[in-house]
């Protein structure tokens, strides 16, 4: 019972996490659904796609109207990305092996999981030796459109294989590699992770049973959450985020391998 609380007062935070810093919803929305509520991984990262999608569907509106959401850059790393999903979702997981080299599918996929995030969040830690390029001088040319091309469908691969959203991953590419500003990063990612999670969740319902009212009510608290974090979001330097949101996909990596590794 004390953890089912714990997972429906967590639904908020996944909103807080998504309005705040564009991402890790899907970090908290599949290990709260399979360690709080007691779903199977399966079940846990195909409703992740629904509740992080909804919920960043709202805070990627607001950021449009706030003119923080690169359209362009969305569409470059969003339309590959829906493809690779898709189709991830779709046929390729269905179709998984039950067990690899001795560890059950929902194991290696959470260890998959978090081996991504801790990953991921080196690049948003580490600083960058030297002067970095403008906004302008790396986001407009034709290889930088590649290099986001590539990393979307990348990204769409694993974002259908664990269930997550991939705004820690989405993220680090959009500053890096486009050069875009934290908090225009976060806003594109959420119009991203909407976009991908929705279509992705739909290659779900047709291999499954879908819990309806669950889905709804844990969604309505999450979206409660996106406008609290995009109101903390206004009020906190993007130069703060950045390595603020890189620690906390590190921990919560590194607090998921350990707990499967002790659970093996």
């Amino acid at each position: 019972m004390v953890l089912e609380i714990l997972g429906w007062i967590s639904a908020l935070a996944i909103g807080i996490s998504l309005g705040l810093i564009g991402g890790g919803g899907s970090i908290l929305t599949v290990p709260v659904l399979f360690y709080f509520l007691g779903l199977d991984t399966e079940t846990a990262t195909a409703y992740s796609l629904f509740i992080v999608g909804i919920s960043s569907l709202v805070g990627g509106a607001q950021a449009w109207r706030k003119g923080l959401a690169k359209i362009n850059i969305a569409l470059a790393f969003g339309a590959p990305s829906i493809v690779a999903v898709f189709f991830t979702r779709y046929t390729l997981v269905p179709w998984l092996p039950e067990t690899i080299a001795g560890l059950s599918k929902g194991t290696w996929m959470m260890l998959l999981f978090a081996v991504l995030m801790v990953l991921a969040s080196f690049s948003m830690i580490r600083k960058k030796k030297g002067g970095a390029a403008t906004p302008k001088e790396k986001h407009t040319g034709w290889k930088s459109y590649a290099v986001v091309l590539v990393e979307g469908l990348g990204v769409g691969v694993l974002t259908g294989l664990v269930g997550a959203g991939g705004g820690f991953l989405i993220i680090p590419v959009l500053v890096l590699v486009t050069g875009l500003p934290m908090k225009q990063a976060v806003g594109t990612s959420l119009i991203i992770i909407a976009a991908k999670s929705l279509i992705g969740f739909t290659g779900d319902v047709a291999n499954r049973e879908i819990d309806w009212m669950f889905l709804m009510g844990f969604s309505a608290i999450s979206i409660a959450g996106i406008f609290v974090g995009s109101w903390l979001s206004d009020r906190i330097s993007g130069e703060k985020l950045k390595p603020a949101f890189g620690w906390f996909v590190l921990v919560m990596g590194v607090f998921i391998m350990a707990q499967q590794l002790l659970d093996m």
